[in-house]
């Protein structure tokens, strides 16, 4: 598989996610930083994870120009090698189990939607090297010890096996092409036109998906079998503006139901 991360400069969570791929039971993989613009500290941590993984790692870098995540996340997608592809974010540490689970359920004409288990600042903060290794940072125990409080979201963390699967198959939460974890066909992505390069923050991975729908693939929920953990951080680039725009963009698509953007990999208008 090829798993794609975007990033724009947050070394301190990156090398935390780059971890968790390294620990991973599934390696079968190549593993691509998708970089919005990040600085020259950014290259220089994945140049030195370069040699010490068990998989390729590479690193797909765009001049810094605002918000410009769909575009980069298009050209990581060119760039793959895999038929299947993963995408998650750079602040997302995946558990032991995450690439594997995504290996297992993958079907023709289906994308697969996972969420997310999000952290506090504190306790993201207090996840170090031996914390992911360990797999501690994924113990309930070890998280509300860390500051995270009581909820009835621990249950995406002790749920495992058929208990996580009847819960996928409870949950009222539509599935949905989620930025921080999903996956689906290369062959499918690159047919709708991949991401749509007008849209900036604010649902941009769902309209993927529902142009997915409408290109003939399925969503399958698997949110409490992949998990993933967030680790806090500033949204300093959301706009009222912005994700206005996208809400326009969106209800624009979802009226047309045409799988296929043409402002996406290949630009197809002028409009």
């Amino acid at each position: 598989m090829s798993v794609i991360l975007t990033t724009y400069n947050a070394e301190e969570w990156l090398e935390k996610v780059i971890l968790g791929y390294k620990a991973q039971l599934f390696q079968d993989i190549e593993l691509i930083i998708a970089d919005d613009g990040s600085g020259p500290a950014t290259r220089r941590l994945i140049e030195h994870y370069q040699p010490l993984l068990p998989f390729p790692l590479r690193h797909i870098w765009q001049e810094d120009d605002g918000f410009q995540k769909t575009k980069i996340l298009n050209k990581a997608l060119v760039e793959t090698k895999a038929d299947y592809i993963v995408i998650s974010d750079g602040d997302c540490i995946p558990r032991e189990d995450f690439l594997q689970i995504h290996y297992d359920a993958r079907r023709p004409e289906t994308f697969l939607s996972g969420g997310y288990y999000k952290l506090p600042m504190s306790t993201s903060k207090k996840i170090n090297a031996d914390d992911i290794a360990t797999q501690n940072c994924f113990q309930l125990g070890w998280l509300l010890k860390h500051g995270v409080p009581h909820s009835i979201k621990n249950l995406k963390l002790i749920s495992r096996g058929l208990g996580a699967r009847i819960l996928n198959t409870l949950t009222p939460t539509r599935p949905s092409w989620n930025g921080h974890n999903a996956s689906g066909w290369k062959k499918d992505i690159l047919a709708i036109n991949g991401f749509d390069e007008r849209m900036k923050w604010g649902g941009l991975d769902r309209e993927m998906g529902e142009r997915l729908e409408y290109y003939g693939c399925q969503g399958k929920q698997i949110r409490y079998s992949a998990i993933c953990i967030h680790l806090d951080h500033k949204r300093g680039y959301i706009t009222a503006d912005q994700l206005e725009e996208n809400r326009k963009i969106r209800r624009a698509s979802q009226a047309k139901k045409a799988p296929r953007t043409p402002f996406g990999i290949v630009t197809e208008t002028t409009d």
